[in-house]
């Protein structure tokens, strides 16, 4: 297994990881996000990567950075923004090799801190980040409306 920075060329295969994660977007839409994070028209610095094998993504971590997450108070917080493996490559270091290479980038752009976040029913989520060190410090239900 490598890990390596996403390419222009990797948009097929990332946004089907995506599509896995976050179903209720369009595949039209992922791709849409890949290729705005390609012209780095995303608002906040970012950046993503693959884990792969054998020429075929098997996860992604898409990292930033925030001024603000809960419990940080540094100013300049590094953020996991969407971090996905494959079901049949869980439990076998694919998603802790991915973390760590965001929280590498989040130290190189100067972030002394480091957080993310995940629906209030996902357990799994909540089982991976524990392992790797990070705290539950918040439950919050989000209440959007349009105007």
């Amino acid at each position: 297994m490598i890990i390596r920075a996403a390419t222009p060329a990797d948009e097929q295969q990332w946004s089907t990881l995506r599509a896995a994660m976050w179903p209720e977007d369009s595949a039209d839409s992922h791709a849409e996000e890949i290729r705005r994070f390609f012209r780095e028209e995303w608002h906040l610095p970012s950046a993503a990567f693959l884990a792969e094998q054998d020429g075929t993504a098997i996860g992604f971590v898409e990292v930033s950075i925030r001024p603000y997450a809960e419990e940080c108070y540094s100013g300049n917080v590094g953020y996991v923004e969407g971090w996905f493996v494959i079901p049949e490559e869980r439990r076998r270091g694919v998603g802790a090799a991915l973390v760590a290479v965001a929280e590498n980038w989040a130290r190189d752009q100067g972030c002394m801190e480091m957080a993310s976040d995940a629906a209030l029913d996902n357990r799994i989520s909540a089982q991976a980040h524990a392992a790797l060190g990070y705290a539950q410090v918040a439950e919050v239900r989000c209440f959007p409306k349009d105007l």
